[in-house]
């Protein structure tokens, strides 16, 4: 029970394909406590999801834009466990004018919606349960990445807010690293959710790590992302902090192709 007794904290969780049901689940099949968190009429959603996992939780409103939101959520929390352990950061959104083709046209409301909801956020969660967090087991911000370093097809200010939640993540575990807590990042290959396929484009992702993977990957499985996530809110990394693991079948580490197979040299 690689999270027997550790208490979670879970975003994002919006239907069964959701990466964070998936963490949830594999945490609570780790001997995890999980409380859920919703949105508006999303909630709905994350509660009808949560009926899935293999044991109840509770879904607590949590919209990460309203300081008073992250409080009462903090205060629920310290009546409930005292203290918390784990947190998983999951949630990102950025209007559809901020997508699809449209970074040169853009406007900066739309710009600062994608910025503040996926990438300030992960302060904003971090610096808002950094109390409760202090005074857990080895405790564990992680957070839900794509690939950054490259300019995909219609992911536009999308991919601008996920480099800035990889540098924000960097000075989060600087900041929160005296108190004991580590952050981290799960870079993903590309899955089926909701999420995903609301960004134009992003039938074209697919072929990319087809090609590429030397692992292989299948964008209908979660299940490898959340047990990578799940290793980092354990205690089984306890010097791990300010780092970018991916989880992407290798694509990240190998060029624009797999390299030809290579015969063995003929006998002489």
């Amino acid at each position: 029970m690689l999270l027997d007794g550790r208490r979670l904290l879970i975003t994002g969780v919006l239907d069964t394909r959701s990466i964070a049901f998936h963490v949830a689940r594999v945490a609570q099949e780790q001997g995890a406590e999980v409380v859920l968190t919703g949105f508006g009429r999303g909630r709905r959603l994350t509660e009808r999801a949560a009926t899935r996992l293999p044991a109840p939780v509770d879904v607590l409103e949590l919209d990460v834009t309203d300081p008073a939101h992250v409080a009462a959520v903090a205060d629920d929390l310290a009546d409930r466990w005292g203290a918390l352990d784990g947190l998983l950061h999951a949630v990102a959104f950025a209007p559809d004018t901020a997508l699809g083709g449209n970074f040169l046209s853009a406007g900066w409301s739309d710009v600062a919606t994608a910025l503040q909801v996926s990438t300030y956020s992960l302060v904003t969660l971090g610096s808002g349960f950094a109390d409760l967090l202090a005074a857990g087991d080895a405790p564990s911000v992680v957070g839900l990445d794509f690939d950054a370093t490259v300019a995909w097809p219609g992911y536009d200010w999308m991919g601008v807010a996920k480099a800035g939640l990889e540098s924000a993540s960097r000075y989060l575990a600087r900041d929160l690293g005296p108190r004991g807590i580590r952050v981290n990042l799960v870079a993903a290959g590309p899955l089926h959710t909701i999420a995903a396929h609301g960004i134009a484009g992003f039938e074209t992702f697919e072929p990319v790590w087809q090609e590429r993977a030397p692992l292989g990957w299948d964008a209908r499985d979660a299940t490898p992302v959340a047990r990578t996530a799940c290793a980092l809110l354990s205690t089984w990394t306890p010097g791990v902090t300010g780092e970018l693991v991916h989880c992407d079948g290798g694509v990240h580490a190998v060029g624009t192709g797999m390299p030809p197979e290579v015969s063995p040299p003929a006998p002489t």
